[in-house]
């Protein structure tokens, strides 16, 4: 696999994480661990950072041409 190839598949998976992050903050989907409830801010925060990490992949695949 190319460097342009990784970059742009990482995108996409970072990519859907921050769209199911978001919708799941949104949406206020429980998520529940060990008899815990995991609180809505942390999808928040989840979806700022991998949007970022999506952005870095795209930047980086349209820099290796």
């Amino acid at each position: 696999m190319t460097a342009t190839g990784y970059s742009r598949l990482a995108a996409v998976i970072f990519s859907l994480v921050a769209l199911l992050q978001f919708v799941r903050a949104l949406a206020g989907w429980p998520i529940t661990i060990a008899e815990t409830v995991i609180p809505l801010w942390p999808s928040w925060v989840a979806c700022v950072v991998a949007s970022g990490l999506a952005w870095l992949g795209i930047t980086a695949s349209k820099a290796d041409h």
